[in-house]
Order: structure tokens, then C-alpha cells, then sequence
């Protein structure tokens, strides 16, 4: 929810669509979230198309327990008003690139099934694609095994054939990500606010930082998807170093794991621009600024 906001508040950006996956959630769930949030934001042009319902090989595992079971719990949002678009997600993006003049950047925020749907169906079309920036993996934090990150865990497969594809891919991992963090003080900002998005966002907020304190004993919010958006906008959001990753798809007991050659120990060639270092100041003025904007717009 705050990615798409943050993509659709961006001056710096031209957004050409928005796909969903299932992942946190059912396909059917988390489309009808992207439906939620658009009109809430009331943004009724932008290109909204449903994705894969399920991992590539395997049965889809969700995640109540975190997101609850709507996928967006803590608020009520408004019914859905906004128009989408009947083909597919990975039609929807292929037509997208074929008819792009400019290099396209892909912001995949799930389980990686609509990109490595996409490179399966469309070989050639990674010509038009810039730059990868997902959110996914770790090299030392985990969250739904002991040894990986739920969007990799869910659909391995896919992230092997995406780290696999020789795009260039900037890796936003949980090691970053979890020090991402909307605190208690700064939810409680976003109350103050008392506009007609923010009084959304800060119950949202306030619900993931209580089960993320209660799941991981993490004092706060975690803004994962939102700094992969960021760092798509903006670069200097993180700092990456150019490392080998690579998916562990079949271990016993670290299925999903992305294996990340900190000190070159492999000799494989890099393939992932890493993120080690988040600047949080620079990620919590990006996302104020973007509840800001979008509650002067919709009041």
C-alpha cells in the first residue's frame, strides 16, 4: 500500500502500471487491495492488472499471521471505484515494454512469479527492461524460515530464473528492510496528520508494527515495499555493493534462501547490486512527504 502510494505521489517517475501477485495473500485478496488503494488515493487512470494466483511449480503459502486475513488489516478502505484491465499481468507488462521508447524499471514487491512469467513468455523483451528493484532475501535476516525471506520462500523458481536472467537487479533484503522503520512516534505523527489518507495509513501502520513487535520484537513498522519504490526513485536510499546471489530452491531446510557471497568466497560473478546500508532519515522524509501530498490531494 505506502509503495503504490509513493509510486503514484512521485514527480520523478512516469508509472506505467500496477500488477499484483499472490503473495502476503490470495491473488483474488490482493487485487482487490490494489482496487482498494487506488481508489482511496483516488487514482483512476493509472493501468491496474491481476497476476499469477500461484507460485510457478508449488501451492501458494500466505501470510495471515502478519498482514491478517483481508492482507491489508487495521483499516476499512472504501470499495473499490477504479477501472483494470482484463489481460493479464505479464500481457499487460509485455505490451507495456514492446510499446515504451525509453528502458522500463520493474518494482516487484511479491514473489517474483509475474517477472520470471514474463522473461518465459517474452525472451527478447529484457532489451526494453532497465533495471529489476525488488524486495526479497537477506543475507543474514530470515522471517519465515530460519534461513529465508517469504517473497523467495513462496516462489523460488521464479527468483532463480529473475536472478538468473543477466538483468541488472538491485536486491532490497530484510537486512535493510527491518531497519526501515516507521516507529510508534512517527505512526503517531501520521495520526496528527488527520487527513483523508493518513487516517488510513496510521491505524494500517500502527497494526503492522504490533504484530511485527509481536511476531520478530521489532519496535516499529518495517516499510519493505515502500523502500524498494524508494530506491527505485531515488538510489542514494541505499548503498549496494555488487556481490553474487544466488536462490537455494530444494534444501531441506533452506528452501527460498538467497545465498549472497559477501567475501567472494564462490568465484562466481556478481549478478545483484546488494543493499547493505539504508539512509532512514532520507526513507521517512520520502514516505511523510508522500502521505503529506496525498492527503492535500484527496481533502
Amino acid at each position: 500500500m505506502i509503495a503504490m502510494m509513493v509510486a503514484c505521489a512521485s514527480d520523478e517517475i512516469e508509472l506505467l502500471g500496477i500488477t499484483t501477485v499472490a503473495g502476503n495473500q490470495t491473488g483474488e485478496k490482493t487485487f482487490l487491495n490494489a482496487q482498494k488503494v487506488l481508489t482511496l488515493i483516488q487514482e483512476y487512470d493509472i493501468p491496474l492488472a491481476r497476476g499469477a494466483d500461484k507460485p510457478l511449480l508449488r501451492d501458494l503459502e500466505v501470510a495471515p499471521f502478519i498482514h491478517g486475513d483481508s492482507g491489508l488489516d487495521g483499516i476499512e478502505l472504501p470499495e473499490p471505484d477504479v477501472r483494470y484491465h482484463s489481460e493479464s499481468a505479464v500481457d499487460f507488462m509485455i505490451n507495456e515494454l514492446k510499446r515504451s521508447k525509453e528502458k522500463v524499471i520493474l518494482v516487484p514487491t511479491g514473489p517474483l512469479t509475474n517477472i520470471a512469467l514474463l522473461l518465459l513468455k517474452e525472451p527478447g523483451i529484457v532489451s526494453k527492461i532497465e533495471r529489476i528493484v525488488l524486495i526479497g532475501g537477506a543475507a543474514h535476516d530470515s522471517n519465515i524460515t530460519p534461513g529465508a525471506e517469504f517473497n523467495i520462500y513462496v516462489d523460488p523458481e521464479a527468483a532463480h530464473i529473475v536472478f538468473s536472467s543477466g538483468l541488472p537487479i538491485t536486491q532490497i533484503g530484510l537486512d535493510v528492510t527491518n531497519k526501515s522503520l516507521f516507529t510508534y512516534n512517527d505512526i503517531e505523527d501520521i495520526n496528527r496528520m488527520g487527513g483523508k489518507v493518513s487516517k488510513f495509513v496510521g491505524p494500517l501502520m500502527k497494526f503492522f508494527a504490533d504484530m511485527n513487535k509481536n511476531a520478530f520484537g521489532i519496535e516499529g513498522a518495517p516499510v519493505h515495499d515502500a523502500l524498494a519504490m524508494a530506491a527505485a526513485i531515488n538510489p542514494n536510499v541505499v548503498k549496494t555493493r555488487t556481490l553474487n546471489v544466488v536462490i537455494e530452491k530444494n534444501g531441506e531446510y533452506t528452501r527460498g534462501q538467497t545465498v549472497v557471497d559477501l567475501y567472494g568466497v564462490s568465484g562466481r560473478d556478481a549478478n545483484v547490486d546488494f543493499a547493505l546500508e539504508v539512509d532512514v532519515d532520507l526513507l521517512r522524509q520520502m514516505m511523510m512527504d508522500t502521505i503529506k501530498k496525498l492527503d492535500s490531494k484527496c481533502n
